[in-house]
C-alpha cells in the first residue's frame, strides 16, 4: 500500500526536477567572477522561485553567444550590446535585448604608474596591446579620435589576451587594453612583480553608453514570453542580492564551478559592480534602456564600424516590456 501512495504521490505532485522549466542560458564567456550574481540566484533558489532550471553554458564571446541564441541553441543569455546593434545593421539576427547589464562601458587602458600615462593622450608613441579579437580593439580609434589623437600615433600591437599582463608586467609594452573587471587578474601579475597597475577607465574619456546586455533568442521570445518575464524578474533580484554579498555570489560560484577561485571571483565581482550599480542607473533604474544612451551606444558602433547612423534605428533592436514596474 506505502509503495502504490508514493507513485500516486509523484504523479499528483510531480518531482521538483520535472516542476521546473529549463532555460538554457548563454554566457559570452567563460564563467569569471564578472558572472557570479547568476550563480547567486541559482544557488539560493531564486530561479526555482519562479519555477526555472537554469542551465548555464560557456561561450567564446559575444559573437558566437548571438549565433548560439539566433540558431535556437540556447534560449536567453549576455553579450556586449555592440555586437547586436553591429549584427543588425548587417543583416536580420532573431535576438532581441531585454535590458542592460552594464550601464557603463567596461573598455580601459591598463598601464603601470612608471609608464606615467594618466591621460588618453599620454599614449601618443607608446606600445599599446590588445587582443586581436577584443570588441575593444575596433572602438580605440574612435575613442582616440574622439579626444583629439591620432590613432596612428601610437604603436597598436595585437595579442593573445593570455600573454598581455605579462608583457605588461615586464615592461614589453606600455599599455594594454583591457576592461576594469579585469584588473584584479592584472593587479595580482603586476603586484608580484612589485609594481603598480594604474587603470585609465574610457568612460573618463567621453566613452558613454551601454556594455554586456541581456539577450533573448525571438523564438524563445515568441513561445515563452512568460517564462521570459519570470526570468528577466529573477536575473534582476539575484543582481540586486549579489551587490549586497559579493563574498556569497563568489562563494555561489565557486561551489558550483570549483575551478573557479572565490577569492578571485570576488575581486572580479566587486569590480564589475561599478559598471551595473552607478549613478546611470540611479538616474534611469535598473534594467532600463534610455533612449538617447541607447542611440549613443550605436553612434560609437557605427563609427567604429564605418556605418551609416541611420542604416538602423536602434529603438528596433530592444524589447522593454519585460521589465517589471518598480
Amino acid at each position: 500500500m506505502r509503495r502504490v501512495w508514493l507513485v500516486f504521490a509523484c504523479l499528483f505532485f510531480g518531482s521538483p526536477a520535472h516542476a521546473l522549466e529549463t532555460v538554457r542560458f548563454q554566457l559570452d564567456w567563460m564563467p569569471t567572477g564578472e558572472r557570479a550574481a547568476l550563480y547567486l540566484g541559482i544557488r539560493k533558489g531564486v530561479f526555482a522561485a519562479e519555477g526555472l532550471n537554469v542551465v548555464v553554458v560557456s561561450g567564446r564571446g559575444s559573437s558566437d553567444a548571438l549565433a548560439k541564441l539566433g540558431s535556437g541553441v540556447s534560449d536567453i543569455g549576455t553579450g556586449g550590446l555592440s555586437t547586436l546593434l553591429s549584427a543588425k545593421a548587417g543583416g536580420d539576427l532573431p535576438v532581441t535585448a531585454l535590458m542592460p547589464i552594464f550601464t557603463k562601458q567596461p573598455d580601459a587602458i591598463g598601464t603601470l604608474s612608471r609608464n606615467n600615462i594618466s591621460t588618453l593622450k599620454d599614449l601618443v608613441g607608446k606600445r599599446v596591446a590588445s587582443g586581436p579579437f577584443s570588441s575593444s580593439t575596433p572602438m580605440l580609434p574612435v575613442v582616440l579620435s574622439a579626444n583629439g589623437i591620432d590613432p596612428a600615433s601610437i604603436k597598436l600591437q595585437r595579442i593573445d589576451p593570455v600573454a598581455l599582463s605579462g608583457m605588461l608586467a615586464e615592461g614589453r609594452v606600455d599599455a594594454v587594453v583591457l576592461w576594469t573587471l579585469e584588473a584584479p587578474r592584472y593587479q595580482a601579475v603586476v603586484e608580484a612583480a612589485g609594481l603598480k597597475l594604474i587603470v585609465l577607465p574610457w568612460s573618463d574619456f567621453g566613452f558613454e553608453g551601454y556594455g554586456s546586455t541581456l539577450f533573448a533568442s525571438d523564438a524563445f521570445l515568441k513561445a515563452h514570453p512568460e517564462t521570459v518575464r519570470k526570468f528577466v524578474r529573477a536575473f534582476m533580484q539575484t543582481y540586486r542580492m549579489a551587490a549586497d554579498d559579493p563574498a556569497g555570489a563568489a562563494a555561489a560560484q565557486h561551489d558550483m564551478v570549483p575551478e573557479i577561485d572565490a577569492d578571485i571571483a570576488r575581486s572580479e565581482w566587486q569590480a564589475t559592480l561599478p559598471l551595473v550599480f552607478n549613478e546611470v542607473t540611479t538616474k534611469d533604474g535598473f534594467g532600463t534602456f534610455d533612449k538617447a544612451r541607447l542611440a549613443q551606444s550605436w553612434l560609437w558602433v557605427a563609427r567604429s564600424q564605418g556605418l551609416d547612423p541611420k542604416s538602423l534605428d536602434p529603438e528596433t533592436v530592444v524589447d522593454r516590456s519585460f521589465i517589471p514596474a518598480n
